[in-house]
């Protein structure tokens, strides 16, 4: 029998509970007809989604919106009032954003190097949270923003919308029924189209509209030499963690989901590279990573890059461009598209179900209950942990030659199958094989959330700061 979505997050929710963490109440119950009064902090592309979802649920106000581009704080307060005949506050500085009285909850649509700090700041401030995804910038402070949602007793929810969506319930029950037979291997992929981001001989000037010093943050101030300010520095280390955070946690997300696993897996390797494009980017456009579970391989691909040189389409895997594929001794469950397959490829069941994860959050909210929330930030946490895991190899890696790469893969069939269609994918583009960046087999310590005999490793983990934009140790 197929579960309900609040008796499946309530057993979720019982499952956390029992490996150490257990649900706890907030600190206040909302009546039904109380205003909850939410901030919008980040209002580029993504700000608008969270102005579109908050502004349209009964009882909420958009009491104000936060961004250091001006133009961009104008807009999202123009789009409040067009939209709901009400404008909010505008604040460039987030910082003063906390300040206020007026708040219950603040919703976090920045980059993911800013995500950290309003997170933290917002639970001290005894406001809730929305996060997006990924939700941190580093894996230490990830932990940190767990532990001041736990400490302050705040509802923190990450935008890993697969959570609040029934596809993708439906479809995990489904695996774990066992009607497939035993779990073999899990495919993420993430075939999304990307372009250069350019790459200039001189610095791009800062508009005057753009506080740069409170947009870097904690990230290092460092000229531009891309096309574009916004949204292009996620192709950046210093401000972003590629497509294996950015779309990639969602896929993560829900293979962690589905087996169970609550923590890193027991090593991971990755391969990959930036390739054709030589602009200002240094996360890898093309990539494969192993996160060797207990549970079952997890295996991880991105292709930024059309299917070849002159192609408009985008690599596939069993006809999908993005999803979790989880393979079985009968078949296979592609789990966003809520698609069961035979092992001859012929559909056995389909799913359907759509998501209301801001409405997961609000209710949350007005609860105090923490297992009303689709995506608590613990959950978050692990998933995103696990990306940056894979990151961390590549990062430590070397230029190494295909028979190289497939001697250190070693004994694993399907991952050595999914390096063929990434030689395959090179090849289609003009690259020779011997460009790739081989990641060292890095041994995970899921208990500490650190690497083992791996100095380096814990270093890129650990992350860095800038003053006066430190994130702070927190202990809950």
């Amino acid at each position: 029998m197929l579960l309900t979505r609040r008796e499946f997050v309530r057993r979720s929710a019982a499952a956390v509970a029992a490996v150490g963490l257990p649900v706890v109440a907030g600190s206040r119950v909302w009546g039904a007809g109380e205003e909850i009064r939410i901030a919008l902090v980040g209002c580029g592309g993504r700000g608008g989604a969270h102005i579109a979802a908050f502004g349209r649920q009964k009882g909420v106000r958009i009491a104000a919106v936060c961004d250091p581009d001006g133009q961009r704080l104008k807009a999202a307060a123009d789009a409040v009032e067009s939209k709901f005949n009400y404008r909010p506050a505008e604040v460039a500085d987030v910082r003063r954003l906390m300040e206020r009285k007026d708040l219950d909850a603040v919703s976090v649509a920045t980059m993911q190097y800013w995500h950290a700090l309003p997170t933290i700041w917002a639970c001290q401030a005894g406001l809730h949270v929305y996060v997006e995804k990924p939700l941190a910038h580093f894996m230490w402070e990830g932990r940190q923003m767990v532990s001041a949602a736990r400490k302050h007793n705040r509802m923190v929810q990450v935008g890993t919308q697969a959570r609040s969506r029934r596809t993708d319930r439906q479809a995990i029950e489904y695996v774990r029924s066992g009607q497939l037979g035993k779990i073999q291997y899990v495919v993420c992929f993430a075939n999304k189209a990307r372009n250069s981001i350019g790459k200039r001989t001189e610095p791009l000037p800062i508009p005057d509209y753009v506080d740069y010093e409170l947009w870097c943050g904690p990230a290092r101030k460092e000229p531009i030499y891309r096309d574009r300010l916004q949204y292009d520095c996620s192709f950046t280390w210093n401000m972003g963690d590629g497509e294996s955070c950015n779309q990639g946690v969602h896929e993560i997300d829900a293979a962690r989901w589905l087996l169970g696993e609550t923590g890193l897996p027991r090593r991971v390797m990755s391969v990959g590279g930036r390739f054709v494009w030589g602009d200002a980017g240094d996360v890898p456009n093309t990539q494969i990573i192993c996160y060797d579970f207990a549970a079952a391989p997890v295996l991880y691909e991105v292709h930024n890059m059309r299917a070849a040189r002159d192609a408009q389409a985008m690599p596939q895997f069993r006809g999908a461009g993005v999803d979790t594929c989880v393979q079985c001794e009968g078949g296979c469950v592609m789990l966003h598209a809520g698609l069961v397959m035979d092992n001859e490829g012929k559909k056995i069941r389909q799913f359907t179900g759509g998501e209301d994860h801001f409405d997961d959050f609000i209710r949350a909210v007005r609860s105090g209950r923490r297992e009303d929330l689709a995506a608590d930030v613990l959950e978050g946490h692990l998933s995103t942990n696990i990306c940056h895991a894979g990151n961390i190899s590549y990062r430590l890696g070397r230029k190494a030659s295909a028979a190289e790469i497939r001697a250190q893969i070693g004994n694993l069939p399907v991952f050595q199958e999914m390096f063929d269609r990434y030689l395959d994918h090179l090849k289609a583009h003009g690259v020779e094989p011997a460009e790739s960046v081989l990641g060292p087999w890095l041994q995970c310590d899921p208990d500490n959330e650190r690497f083992k005999d791996s100095a380096e490793a814990d270093k890129l983990a650990r992350g860095f700061y800038r003053e006066p934009f430190v994130v702070p140790e927190v202990k809950d």
